[in-house]
């Protein structure tokens, strides 16, 4: 008999299979860019390129933009890629990891599949999702040897302070574990920059990538941030699930890379716009609450009445328009709105959401 783990992601299911709509609020990264808009020559394309640990041209950007020593960064396909070599790479079957709550679905099943012991710490909604680092410290076991967060929070895009953060990285390194923060939203972050959590300790380790915050998914430029030894061991880790990476898209985010002062303006143009039908939409709603992120692509409201599942499929079948349903994140009475789609598009959205829960309401 087997003892394989039959280990999926439900939420990335429902992503593929069933989230697209005419007017999409499910999706929560920017827009996609055109590859029209970025400048590169097709004459500069490759199909093969050096087999090495990692393109060095796109490390040691990728270690400008972080201020990092290329040494401490691994390239992944992705941040969800990055999240599983990373955590493949700190925990032992049988370890505990200690992860947030409400909390993102493959994170979960990536430990799942690790066969380590999940263990969680309450991100509470009446405290718009912030972390209580003393909660936190009673939950540490013996065994604990990872603490797995994401900020910007998903889903609900709350910023985690660096006094938090330094907090946890003090509770890890007395506990002897080590923090891993995903922080694939965190550039969009734009009123007050805020630096990455991997230079707040030798104990935390960050991945994030090109996704989310710049609309450039298809190039799947994921990145591992972590100390030389751990990363030189991730490397070889990586050699079992991914040896030879795409070489066209690691041409393709060192050009992206090299333009991203302007790619990153066309992303905060788009959420600067968005975020003001967003404003609209709240405004003077009776049958939401919770808390709503100044920064990020995502909000996380609660439905005050009724079921959010038979909500979302009313909104999908009557309006065109799909959001997050919140049993993805734990929260079954929550949903999730992402703004960061086309600007042409996402408040006619917006406007359909709002009637659809107004139609609700009334009917109730």
């Amino acid at each position: 008999m087997s003892n394989a783990r039959a280990v999926a992601s439900t939420y990335l299911e429902w992503a593929k299979l069933c989230s697209r709509a005419k007017y999409n609020l499910a999706t929560s990264g920017i827009m996609s860019y055109p590859l029209a808009d970025l400048h590169f020559s097709a004459q500069n394309l490759e199909i093969n390129g050096p087999d090495a640990y990692g393109y060095a041209p796109l490390r040691e950007r990728l270690a400008r933009k972080c201020d990092v020593s290329p040494d401490c960064v691994v390239t992944a396909a992705g941040t969800s890629m990055a999240n599983h070599l990373a955590m493949a790479a700190l925990l032992e079957p049988g370890d505990d990891v200690l992860i947030e709550q409400p909390g993102y679905g493959p994170v979960l099943e990536v430990a799942s599949y690790l066969g380590v012991n999940i263990l969680r710490f309450e991100r509470r909604a009446e405290q718009d999702f912030q972390i209580d680092p003393d909660d936190l410290a009673a939950r540490i076991t013996p065994k604990t040897r990872l603490i797995c967060l994401t900020n910007l929070h998903n889903p609900s895009g709350a910023l985690t302070s660096v006094e938090a953060l330094k907090r946890i990285g003090d509770i890890a390194r007395r506990a002897g574990a080590q923090v891993l923060v995903d922080e694939v939203y965190l550039d969009m972050v734009y009123d007050q920059p805020v630096g990455s959590s991997f230079h707040l300790g030798s104990n935390f380790v960050v991945t994030t990538s090109l996704t989310k915050a710049y609309g450039l998914s298809g190039l799947r430029c994921g990145w591992i941030l972590a100390q030389p030894n751990l990363a030189k061991r991730m490397w070889r880790l990586n050699d079992l699930f991914g040896a030879t990476p795409v070489h066209p898209g690691e041409l393709l985010s060192v050009a992206a890379l090299d333009q991203l002062s302007r790619i990153d303006a066309r992303a905060r143009t788009i959420l600067a716009t968005n975020r003001k039908a967003l404003d609209a939409f709240f405004s003077g709603r009776s049958d939401l609450e919770g808390f709503r992120s100044p920064w990020g692509t995502v909000s996380f409201p609660r439905l005050k009445s009724g079921s959010v599942d038979e909500f979302c499929d009313f909104l999908r079948a009557r309006y065109e328009t799909s959001v997050v349903p919140g049993r993805f994140f734990e929260v079954p009475d929550h949903f999730r709105i992402g703004i960061g789609g086309d600007p042409a598009m996402t408040p006619e959205a917006l406007k359909r959401l709002a009637a659809a829960l107004d139609q609700w309401r009334s009917n109730r």
